[in-house]
């Protein structure tokens, strides 16, 4: 793996701990992401990683502890903040608009660059117009680029779930993202499209970071640069993945190893 050191830090967490009443959640992790990092959050169940995720996404009050994306100078942020901020973030399912046809729900992703733009689009002004003619272009050249640009006019309902993954990620692209959060994104795939999303996930790093949490090692383990591991709200081990697969108490903890 490369040095980091030298590069900015797109997120990182300190010590942040989460009580939910008498349940420790977390329990003083810390982890950082650099820029042109993919990461992987991992862990068994119950680990504390979608706990996790939701505190750097903004949508889990620490306890105690910060959240900071230091290469873009913000501090915690809230959800309606991240999209500004440079921080795109898919589902662990697709959370599509199911109303809207695929291109619009990948238009929908652009919303936050355009402040009033929208709005004057509705009401039918020349700016507007031209807002929504260059985000059906781009829309449609993320659609073209993810393979997927012949279900444009599709509703999600009526698209195979691989397809719809697809849909999601073309739509947190299209808030161009420094840094790119994918809940499971390898849930519910075949082998093929998991080979595929892989492909796609590693082509981002040349424009953004990715923190990924994940529970199919053999999809992550090849993909990341540096993988995280949880257990009972705990960091117990972060590197490689050739260091981390080797670790007894990642074994024991997440592979079932004594």
């Amino acid at each position: 793996m490369s040095d980091t050191t030298s590069r900015p830090i797109t997120i990182e967490l300190t010590n942040v701990t989460v009580r939910f009443g008498g349940l420790l959640a977390l329990n003083e992790v810390s982890f950082r992401v650099y820029e042109n990092e993919i990461v992987g959050l991992i862990g068994p169940n119950g680990a504390g990683k979608t706990t996790a995720f939701n505190v750097a996404c903004g949508f889990q009050k620490p306890t105690s502890g910060s959240v900071s994306f230091p290469a873009s100078g913000h501090g915690a942020l809230k959800p309606c903040q991240l999209a500004k901020a440079g921080v795109a973030r898919t589902l662990q399912g697709v959370g599509l608009f199911p109303h809207l046809s695929v291109l619009e729900n990948v238009m929908a992703g652009a919303q936050s660059r355009f402040g009033d733009g929208i709005l004057v689009s509705v009401l039918g002004l020349p700016k507007g117009l031209r807002i929504e003619r260059s985000l059906r272009e781009e829309a449609l050249g993320q659609l073209e680029a993810l393979g997927i640009s012949k279900f444009a006019g599709a509703l999600p309902g009526g698209i195979p779930y691989g397809i719809a993954k697809k849909v999601s990620l073309a739509r947190a692209l299209m808030a161009h993202p420094t840094l790119l959060m994918l809940d499971e994104p390898a849930s519910g795939l075949d082998e093929s499209e998991l080979e595929e999303f892989a492909h796609l996930i590693t082509e981002l790093r040349a424009s953004m970071s990715v923190l990924l949490v994940e529970h199919n090692m053999d999809f992550v383990m090849p993909l990341v640069h540096q993988l995280i591991v949880l257990n009972f709200g705990q960091v117990i081990a972060t590197g490689a993945p050739s260091d981390i697969s080797n670790d007894p108490d990642v074994l024991a903890a997440y592979l079932g190893v004594d």
